[in-house]
């Protein structure tokens, strides 16, 4: 087609030069020019223009000329026009806005402005054209100054070398686009985020307002059977902090959090594959967060900082609920908020408050009050589940450095490794706890370390196939719900035996140092396990989006390797994802469903 388009314009161009040929043919035979521009459809001034270019070059000089002017007072220099192909190429994801703002910062003078750049990288071929389709009109607002109001949320995507998902605890200044947290944490508790929204609000203050999902995390209305306050709840109503939900699916509410998600998972996330452990993650965020708030300019802020828009107030003394693990923050104030942070201690009865010295207590009684959700807190973090029938019941706690036991109406309930520490101890008993007797059975712990690394304890799956280990709830498989399993910690794996058969074998939730503290860890029993059946091999095709799909779980490529068809070695444990003979990434298998597809499809990824 853009070659018929070419031959139908140079007809033109010879049919209209072959025009005003016979026109200057009839002024040199001597017809009058006015009558001979009244024939051609044309001016006098044409004609006579006509034969001078005739005499000068004869019939090639009867040609359309070229309308461009011969100097160009304002034209864009070839060496800035290079600059701003080279910048497009190194930084594709700048538009023309962020490029001219680079020129400025570069000295440019004068600076090309954004249509000129745009015209710029659309001669080059460095635009893609977008069909523009805007089905919805936003409300945009934002608050008037900094602190007023940060908007927290909770993202996923921070993936580890052995296979884990950590996930990020953000945070960003309404007004400055100021991210005041990023903070990787392993499971999305929350204590976790409470411990992270305190750090915030001891380095750059406490905000007038806080808006959040609706996530069991930030709030409790939504708690069965009935409503409570969370911990994050808390800390605001102490800290004077104004609490604000969105509305259920409503993520638009809180765009500017949303938005600062998508570019970190652009511009970082989907570059650098798996970390090697939740530490290098959190360097890595840091410096890029920190780029972020310092040298990175922000469209919606005129092309400025964050920083340089942002204004905390850290000088304003911290109240309960701040994050202590700073040097700046005097002993009161780090009591004060390491009381704050911890679950609410049950009502312990009444006694005299006298000193005591650490040294002298063994072991502490006091009774708690199971809540209404089955929960029973105790200090130091550690949570006992009970079902929601008991809650609001009063339980008997007796507990050591070591055990915990807990006796409902005098009848025994369960027992569990301790985390108190001596001085734990000593706080329970100056709230009113008694200092008990001797140990009302067997220890939870063994009394000697085990004699390997290889432990085993049983467990009761329950109803949604998970289990309760180390304090946490471990997936195992719906399948087995209501069965007595064998878990069998071997190196850096956990062998689920059910009957005597290895069902499922994952990565060890457990480091194997904190093996022993298991409740109802013991030696191995059996000495062999079966082996796993031989590894199976899958293709897929990376999407533009970077995820495909492999029995019914995502697993994340990354970007950067879209239209790339990869190998997918499928594992009990894992799936490792192959580029050729280059492992790209592994991803801890979830989905026990059976794999029917092992050919790369151009429309099916599962």
């Amino acid at each position: 087609m853009a070659e018929d388009g070419e031959q139908e314009s140079a007809d033109d161009r010879r049919w209209m030069a072959e025009h005003r040929y016979r026109a200057v043919l009839q002024v040199l035979d001597g017809v009058a020019v006015a009558q001979v521009a009244r024939q051609a459809g044309a001016s006098r001034q044409s004609v006579y223009t006509w034969v001078e270019r005739y005499h000068s070059g004869g019939l090639d000089a009867l040609m359309d000329r070229s309308r461009r002017p011969h100097v160009s007072p304002h034209q864009v220099a070839a060496e800035v026009e290079a600059l701003v192909c080279e910048l497009r190429r190194s930084y594709p994801r700048w538009g023309a806005r962020r490029i001219a703002h680079e020129l400025g910062q570069r000295g440019l003078v004068p600076v090309p402005g954004r249509s000129t750049v745009h015209r710029i990288l659309t001669r080059h071929g460095l635009v893609n054209n977008q069909d523009q389709n805007h089905r919805r009109v936003y409300r945009r607002w934002q608050r008037d100054a900094p602190m007023q109001l940060w908007q927290l949320d909770i993202m996923g995507g921070v993936f580890l070398a052995d296979g884990r998902e950590c996930k990020l605890v953000t945070g960003i200044d309404d007004h400055s686009r100021f991210i005041v947290i990023a903070k990787v944490i392993a499971n999305q508790s929350g204590r976790a985020v409470c411990t992270a929204f305190a750090e915030a609000m001891t380095t750059y203050g406490v905000p007038c307002e806080v808006l959040t999902d609706n996530g069991k995390q930030f709030t409790g209305r939504y708690t069965k059977p009935a409503p409570a306050e969370v911990l994050f709840e808390r800390i605001c109503r102490e800290n004077g902090v104004t609490a604000r939900l969105t509305k259920p699916r409503s993520p638009t509410t809180t765009g500017k959090i949303e938005r600062f998600h998508k570019t970190l998972r652009r511009e970082l996330l989907d570059h650098v594959g798996q970390f090697a452990d939740q530490g290098t993650a959190q360097a890595a965020i840091d410096a890029w967060v920190h780029a972020y708030n310092h040298a990175r300019p922000h469209q919606s802020l005129a092309m400025a900082t964050p920083a340089a828009v942002f204004r905390p107030t850290p000088a304003d003394p911290p109240r309960p609920g701040h994050q202590v693990d700073l040097p700046s923050v005097d002993p009161p104030q780090k009591a004060a908020v390491e009381e704050l942070l911890a679950p609410r201690l049950p009502a312990l009865l009444p006694s005299p408050r006298l000193p005591v010295d650490e040294t002298q207590i063994g072991a502490v009684e006091f009774e708690a009050l199971v809540s209404a959700i089955g929960r029973l807190c105790l200090p130091g973090g550690q949570q006992l589940i009970f079902p929601a029938a008991l809650g609001g019941r009063t339980t008997t706690v007796w507990a050591d450095c070591r055990s915990i036991y807990v006796f409902l109406d005098g009848e025994f309930l369960r027992t569990r490794a301790s985390q108190f520490t001596p001085a734990d101890l000593r706080a329970l008993v100056e709230r009113g706890g008694r200092i008990a007797g001797p140990e009302p059975a067997a220890s939870a712990l063994p009394t000697a370390p085990l004699p390997s690394a290889v432990v085993e304890v049983d467990r009761l799956v329950g109803r949604d196939g998970d289990i309760g280990l180390a304090g946490a709830r471990v997936k195992l498989a719906p399948h087995l719900a209501g069965q007595q399993v064998t878990l069998r910690f071997d190196g850096q794996l956990m062998h689920v035996i059910a009957d005597g058969t290895v069902v499922k074998t994952m990565p060890a939730p457990v480091p194997v140092e904190n093996r022993a503290q298991i409740g109802g860890a013991r030696s191995p029993r059996a000495t062999v396990i079966p082996p796993t059946a031989q590894a199976l091999r899958a293709q897929r095709r990376v999407p533009a989006d970077g995820v495909v799909m492999v029995a019914g779980q995502r697993l994340r490529i990354g970007r950067s390797h879209a239209d790339k068809t990869v190998a997918i070695v499928i594992e009990d444990t894992v799936y490792r994802v192959l580029d050729g003979d280059t492992e790209l990434s592994t991803h801890t298998r979830t989905s026990d469903k059976p794999i029917k597809q092992f050919r790369a499809n151009a429309r099916t990824h599962n």
